[in-house]
């Protein structure tokens, strides 16, 4: 009816005008088409203004599209729109940071910045978002804690109970006087802000160790025992809080807080032995991948809100809960489906950290601000570094730990929150500290990457001693009465296979490489391989093969291999060896003469992927499962395949088949050709040239030398009658 209405105005409209144009219907026709050319130059010259029509068209449709958008915006205000934004932010942070070459950390802080309330203000539930970024933590120690087992973090005590109770109580101690002396607060508020501040970020720590794979190095394993020694004391902090405040009395509060922690942790303890594994057992065997997702869930969770309801940190309960699971054999499809979930929640906590980062209230006091960040990085910074030290670490990995650790923690917001709402701080400075710790978590990623280029240059500028095993890395290693250490003799493709698997396990192991060159530049990346000789009875005994659980040869050289066989065999008769052999003749020889277990690994023998089975086979004659050992080797098929390491593989295959060789490579087998790709070859660096030549004659020196360095030696070079031995034994080999 509507159109109807309006078509019957146009008609009228219409019939008007042609009323006007011949009025009567009379008129000649010059005079008719005198009007028609005067009409088509007037609508040519202008246009026509539109009729009243028209205009309420246009004006409802307009009028419509706002009140649509109006709506739109109304309905998608508050949680919908924050999720939304966040979400957006974590899919397309992590990307664009991976462009720019730097840490996405870095991307979600500042993401933080400009959507929190100190920036565009456009995110609105702040509480909300914060509560799913606890759980971003509460998960990134779950899966922390199903990487260690039980026996791993005994055998983790130093780091723990050592360095990392010694560092928490200095730190704490120092800062609390200094914040005394300098800031003016008072006593009970310089204690909780030196308790708060001893405590590092677990969260952008682990996160960044985690990326470049060094978790089971010894700059990993010392950060994270500290780390896991501070969530331990967030415990006695909260609960002297309120003591502090006047609430309560000593006594009271430790004994609540002994039961309370005795009843967590015999919680957490029956349920893992009676009640985990039958439950993960029932679930599995309904083959319902939701159902498996639900039970992760519930174990994680149900065991931080344990913790965190008596008292500890929920991160603790988290953690034990991963750890439990670590003895299951659930443990690997459990890491796998929390994962995505890990990520996309650590993500948000990063976000929050932005959150209180003021940059008006930065800018209103630079100069004190500036103070506070500097000197809470390097008190801590350099506290650790000194009690690295004492605890016998290196220089390069004391200089690394103590950076990475510098940073405040995510509990120094806890404890700040709860000494604000008990009085004991005012809320200019609870804001100026939040700010403080915010920055100095921010500034991780920078100060990572500087202790890492210190360390690089303190493990260039190392004596030829570094590289001989008679440095502090080598001493911890093989030191002790149950050292439980493995020797990998041969430090080339496949020797990096056995070593990275080890790694993945927490197997310390030493390294040994004849090649000076390659020992030198795996030693300046702070791994455990040593110049030596295996075959030389002075360097076995030096590197106290004797105590070794076993001794894995992977060197390529049939002779060269035979060789170190027959002379470690002969110094240690029942040392357990596993040898890489040359072919299936060579490897049976080795068997039934010397009592190896020898393996051939799979043609051809410069690809890493072919590699695996003689790294696996060598866990599995170490004792771990099979099915560990099967997702361990998946694992790495899967990071092998990825990225630059598939493109390394294709440019090598290209190269072999022409005939060339890449620079500097790293691969310890026989050149597949004499032609070298020359016009690319990079230059030595100039910092080896005069290290090579010292650690080869430190190595090769006479007896008198060697016993100023603590080595004793026999000969400069293997003389020609253990040539003429080594060869008659080769006879009697190929004879048998």
């Amino acid at each position: 009816s509507k159109r109807r209405a309006q078509y019957a105005i146009v008609s009228r409209v219409s019939s008007s005008g042609e009323d006007d144009a011949s009025p009567g219907g009379g008129g000649t026709s010059s005079d008719s088409s005198r009007r028609s050319r005067s009409c088509s130059c007037r609508r040519t010259s202008s246009p026509s203004p539109p009729s009243p029509v028209e205009y309420d068209l246009s004006t409802q449709t307009q009028k419509t599209f706002r009140d649509a958008l109006s709506d739109l915006r109304s309905y998608m205000r508050g949680p919908k729109s924050d999720t939304l934004l966040l979400l957006f932010a974590t899919a397309i942070i992590t990307p664009l940071c991976k462009l720019a070459g730097t840490s996405p950390i870095l991307g979600f802080l500042a993401s933080g910045m400009l959507l929190g309330p100190n920036g565009f203000g456009v995110i609105s539930g702040i509480h909300t978002t914060e509560t799913l970024a606890e759980l971003g933590i509460v998960f990134f120690l779950f899966e922390m804690g199903i990487e260690l087992s039980v026996e791993r973090l005994k055998s983790m005590k130093k780091d723990v109970f050592g360095l990392g109770l010694s560092q928490y109580a200095i730190t704490a101690v120092v800062i609390g006087l200094a914040a005394k002396a300098f800031g003016g607060l008072s006593g009970p508020a310089s204690i909780v802000v030196g308790g708060a501040l001893s405590l590092s970020s677990s969260a952008f720590v682990l996160q960044l160790i985690k990326d470049k794979k060094e978790l089971a190095t010894r700059f990993g394993k010392a950060s994270f025992g500290v780390l896991l020694l501070q969530d331990l004391a967030v415990v006695p902090l909260l609960v002297a809080t309120p003591i502090l405040a006047g609430s309560g009395s000593l006594a009271g509060a430790l004994g609540s807080a002994f039961v309370k922690a005795a009843m967590a942790l015999s919680g957490i303890a029956l349920a893992g032995r009676f009640a985990l594994n039958p439950l993960f057992k029932t679930v599995a065997t309904a083959n319902s991948q939701e159902a498996f997702l639900g039970v992760i869930l519930l174990t994680a969770l149900g065991m931080s809100f344990l913790t965190e309801g008596l008292g500890l940190s929920n991160t603790l309960g988290a953690f034990l809960a991963g750890v439990l699971i670590s003895e299951t054999k659930y443990k690997y499809q459990v890491e796998a489906d929390i994962a995505p979930f890990r990520g996309i929640l650590l993500g948000l906590f990063f976000v929050t950290v932005g959150f209180e980062i003021d940059v008006g209230l930065i800018a209103r006091n630079l100069p004190m601000v500036s103070a506070i960040v500097a000197s809470i990085l390097g008190l801590k910074a350099g506290i650790l570094t000194l009690l690295c030290k004492a605890f016998g670490l290196s220089g390069s990995t004391a200089v690394r730990t103590g950076l990475i650790l510098s940073q405040g923690g995510e509990f120094a917001f806890v404890a700040f929150g709860l000494a604000r709402s008990l009085g004991i701080l005012d809320k200019a400075t609870t804001k100026m500290l939040l700010t403080c710790v915010s920055l100095t978590m921010a500034l991780t990623p920078l100060l990572d990457q500087v202790g890492t280029n210190i360390a690089k240059k303190m493990e260039e500028g190392s004596d030829y001693t570094h590289y001989l095993g008679q440095d502090d890395d080598a001493r911890e290693i093989t030191g002790g009465p149950d050292p439980g250490f493995v020797v990998v003799v041969g430090y080339g493709v496949v020797g990096k296979v056995v070593c990275d698997l080890l790694d993945k396990k927490f197997v310390k192991y030493v390294g040994m490489e004849k090649d000076p060159k390659k020992a030198i530049q795996a030693r300046n990346k702070g791994l455990p391989v040593f110049f030596g000789d295996i075959g030389r009875t002075e360097v076995a005994e030096a590197f106290k093969v004797g105590k070794a659980k076993a001794v894995i040869v992977t060197i390529a050289d049939k002779a060269e291999a035979t060789r170190a066989v027959i002379a470690l065999r002969r110094m240690y008769p029942d040392k357990p060896i596993f040898a890489r052999a040359k072919d299936a003749d060579h490897a049976k020889r080795l068997q039934t003469t010397l009592d190896v277990a020898a393996m051939v690994p799979i043609l051809p023998e410069d690809n890493l992927l072919l590699t695996l089975p003689f790294g696996g086979a060598v866990l599995r004659s170490l004792g771990f499962p099979s099915e560990e050992v099967n997702y361990i080797l998946a694992e790495k098929r899967k990071e092998l395949l990825s990225g630059k390491e598939l493109e390394r593989f294709e440019e090598e295959s290209v190269l072999t088949q022409l005939g060339l060789e890449l620079p500097d490579e790293d691969d310890d087998d026989e050149s597949v050709s004499e032609t070298k790709f020359e016009p690319n070859v990079e230059k030595e660096p100039e910092v080896l040239k005069p290290l090579l030549k010292q650690v080869v004659e430190a190595n090769m020196a006479p007896a008198s030398k060697k016993k100023e360095i603590g080595v004793e030696s026999e000969e400069e070079t293997p003389s020609s009658s253990s040539e003429e031995e080594i060869n008659v034994r080769e006879e009697k080999l190929e004879a048998l």
